[in-house]
């Protein structure tokens, strides 16, 4: 097992890497504020750990809800946040229940945001189950839903008592959840460290393979390099840079899942063409050279992402990037790559280019 600690004063956590992690429930136990949780989990992966994890806590004297829900991007929404609502009620679970989180980046993100709301917060645990997760969305405490109108655009800062990452889950996903993870993965590389994506460009092979050991060394690289940022920039207030960099290609990305509808591309893959709109966009500033997009797009097609974005039309996805959070006083603050391995917000970027960018990775 490898630890790490998110730095956040009071609030500050640990982050546990390592295989059958999730039979620790000593790891857990400190934690808690009772004996009482409440496992979010859905009908995927609670077939496969819940039974694990819940017999665990129960033989240490816990107490426990079990909230199954549907699986899917498209679940992420107001409906599905008020079955978890109604389940909390149901079962009286007060103020001093452990929202537990077992799942990918839509469960996590789901279960935060009822723990923030619930009694007006109740403390929250992640136990990620998924390559996505693992490295980007349990860490940091954004929680939320999406809205018709634009992905997680209602939510919360709730930052988690402790991130539990069983990497020995991550041997049944799907290869096409492990590719969209992977995307997160390679994310940090482009943003702040270049050796570890050229690791990425040497190892990618063993990463689709899922040896175990390169496996967990991006786990661990990657929760590394978020907890430096989180730790620096919580809030993503920071007028240049800070936590913001972390959005590398999700603006364009997010576009792409709310054009197409939730869940019809997974989030890593629409982020994975979004970096390349991003790489391509630079490239148009000045700031790449054509062979490092190039570069770019030859690691996210070895990663197995898509290597062009979904043919919306340039002034679509225009418009969807309006509703972006990321959008101040009117511009659009876009985040690209001033060199390979360093990250710049930027809101200077002409509409034209933006849209030259977006054709260039739509129609190879």
């Amino acid at each position: 097992m490898h630890s790490l600690n998110v730095n956040l004063n009071d609030r500050a956590y640990p982050i546990h890497i390592g295989a059958g992690l999730l039979q620790r429930v000593d790891l857990i136990l400190g934690h808690l504020k009772s004996p009482r949780v409440a496992v979010i989990s859905n009908n995927t992966v609670a077939p496969l750990y819940l039974a694990t994890l819940a017999e665990a806590l129960r033989a240490a004297g816990v107490k426990l809800t079990e909230i199954i829900l549907p699986d899917g991007e498209q679940y992420k929404d107001w409906e599905t946040l008020n079955r978890i609502f109604d389940a909390l009620l149901a079962e009286r679970c007060d103020r001093s229940t452990t929202i537990i989180a077992l799942g990918g980046g839509v469960i996590g993100d789901l279960a935060g945001f009822a723990a923030a709301s619930y009694q007006r917060g109740v403390p929250f645990i992640q136990v990620p189950t998924t390559l996505l997760a693992q490295v980007d969305s349990s860490v940091g405490g954004k929680t939320g839903i999406n809205h018709p109108r634009g992905k997680n655009m209602i939510g919360a800062f709730w930052q988690p008592r402790l991130v539990l990452a069983d990497t020995g889950t991550l041997k049944t996903l799907s290869g096409r959840e492990l590719s969209a993870g992977l995307a997160e993965v390679i994310k940090y590389g482009l943003i702040r460290d270049l050796p570890f994506l050229e690791w990425l460009e040497a190892n990618m092979d063993s990463l689709l393979a899922r040896d175990a050991a390169a496996l967990a060394h991006a786990v661990e690289r990657s929760c590394a390099n978020k907890a430096e940022v989180v730790a620096a920039d919580e809030l993503e207030t920071a007028a240049e840079g800070g936590r913001a960099l972390l959005n590398l290609g999700h603006t364009f990305g997010h576009a792409i899942e709310t054009g197409l509808g939730y869940g019809v591309w997974l989030h890593g893959e629409a982020v994975g063409a979004g970096m390349l709109m991003a790489a391509e966009l630079s490239r148009r500033l000045g700031w790449l050279v054509a062979a490092e997009v190039s570069r770019v797009r030859e690691l996210l097609g070895r990663a197995g992402l898509p290597v062009q974005g979904a043919a919306l039309g340039a002034q679509r996805y225009l418009d969807l990037m309006g509703h972006d959070k990321k959008v101040v006083a009117g511009r659009l603050r876009l985040v690209l790559l001033k060199r390979l391995g360093e990250a710049v917000t930027w809101d200077s970027a002409a509409t034209a280019d933006i849209a030259a960018a977006i054709e260039a990775c739509c129609h190879e």
